[in-house]
């Protein structure tokens, strides 16, 4: 069952008098429970696609559609509600806070809903079990390697239990051990959570973990044959 469709999709940045257009008429469907990768060169597009998805950027034309819902057409209220319970997004960059502990940080998206004290507790416990990092929950970024902040990177993104989640880079930053422990964890949520996942990366051998590969280039999708 199609769960991302995007239809006729075009977006264009403007530098000075230079407009650019990372995405030209984009038509594409991810089925529900995919690990669905990007690849392609710096500035091909990828995060775009992926900013499109979230609802973070609205398309300049078309349609993008997931869940059955046009997230184009929301407001912006609805649209950050809808966003903090459908969408996971996952960094290259981490983007945890410095003073607060993984816990904490885990529990930040939590926040947003109206959930009890206990509800909380249990929910950024099963995140940090999921991701192997139970044992750090009071640990402060600084106290963590990379791979052990990516990794509360993506128990923060799925801490809410959202049926999307984006990756954007996520082992671009980390040294070999670490990215495999990384895309261990990815393709674990994918198989025993049904996560449908988008990563975008530059790296064949993180790509080869999905189940579907497209590249993008001059704002146009190649797929491969499907695996």
């Amino acid at each position: 069952m199609a769960f991302v469709e995007l239809s006729g999709v075009t977006k264009s940045f403007h530098k000075g008098a230079t407009t650019i257009t990372p995405l030209d008429d984009v038509s594409l469907t991810i089925e529900q429970g995919e690990f669905f990768v990007l690849l392609g060169p710096s500035g091909s597009g990828k995060t775009t696609l992926l900013h499109l998805l979230a609802g973070i950027d609205p398309p300049d034309r078309g349609q993008v559609v997931v869940g059955g819902k046009d997230i184009a057409t929301l407001r912006a209220g609805p649209l950050a509600d809808w966003r903090a319970e459908h969408v996971g997004y996952v960094f290259q960059q981490h983007h945890l806070v410095p003073v607060l502990t993984a816990w904490e940080n885990v529990e930040l998206p939590l926040f947003l809903f109206p959930l009890s004290t206990a509800e909380r507790t249990k929910r950024v416990g099963f995140a940090l079990r999921a991701v192997g990092l139970d044992d750090r929950a009071d640990h402060y970024p600084r106290q963590l390697s990379g791979g052990q902040e990516q990794r509360v990177a993506i128990a923060r993104a799925i801490v809410a239990d959202p049926p999307l989640l984006l990756a954007d880079e996520p082992t671009g930053n980390l040294d070999h051990d670490s990215a495999q422990s990384v895309l261990d964890l990815l393709a674990r949520l994918h198989h025993e959570r049904g996560k449908t996942i988008v990563m975008v990366t530059h790296d064949p051998n993180a790509a080869a973990r999905g189940t579907r590969m497209v590249h993008l280039d001059k704002g146009r999708l190649h797929e491969e044959a499907r695996r």
